[in-house]
């Protein structure tokens, strides 16, 4: 009876912490949610006085690039918060059923440096795709100048940029292989009079 009494207990603490992760976890999407919604929209967001610091950069931001913008945000957030959700319910779980976490955890941190030394260029573009979501530095419908490619950008993402040349030729930019970029939308670009860029090789400007 003690025994029985033990596992009900038991059962009913993990389904608490599962209800408990997944009520978080729906309410955490669904902020986050709004936010992008209202990102994406911009304009009802002029009219609060607390969001007043960001009307220069929406301003600037067509609707195409501003929604992307707040997509991006808004699948890393989300992402962050799943896996913060179940690992936090897993490691509850595992708790409640008596199990010893430690040599686990050990073994998950270890594993994770393993991944972390094996997949270093991947997470090397998630987090160039991350700055360059974040600080703005090129968007949708953007002309960029990289070493590889000038171009116009038609997406951006957090591993992959996507930019048509002139000669109709797609490009896909490892995010964090660009090293330099110029952004001739921002700036007051002015083409040479050859028709070339001032910084191709067989310029004067280059020789």
């Amino acid at each position: 009876m003690v025994f029985t009494d033990k596992w009900i207990g038991v059962l009913l603490q993990v389904v608490i912490t599962v209800g408990l992760g997944v009520a978080t976890w729906a309410v955490a999407r669904s902020i986050i949610s709004r936010i992008v919604g209202r990102v994406s929209n911009g304009y009802a967001m002029l009219k609060r006085p607390h969001f007043r610091w960001a009307q220069p950069v929406l301003r600037t931001l067509d609707h195409e690039r501003r929604v992307q913008r707040a997509e991006t945000i808004g699948s890393l957030l989300n992402s962050i918060v799943t896996v913060l959700v179940v690992v936090t319910v897993i490691i509850y779980t595992l708790g409640a059923l008596e199990v010893n976490v430690a040599p686990l955890l050990t073994s998950v941190g270890i594993l994770g440096i393993a991944i972390g030394f094996g997949a270093q260029q991947l997470i090397r573009d998630f987090l160039a795709g991350i700055f360059i979501t974040l600080e703005d530095q090129y968007g949708i419908g953007d002309v960029i100048e990289t070493s590889e490619v000038v171009g116009t950008v038609e997406s951006v993402g957090l591993r992959i940029t996507r930019v048509r040349a002139g000669d109709g030729t797609i490009w896909y930019l490892r995010n964090g292989e660009i090293l330099r970029v110029g952004n001739r939308s921002q700036g007051r670009y002015t083409p040479s009079t050859d028709g070339s860029s001032p910084d191709e090789p067989g310029t004067d400007a280059g020789q």
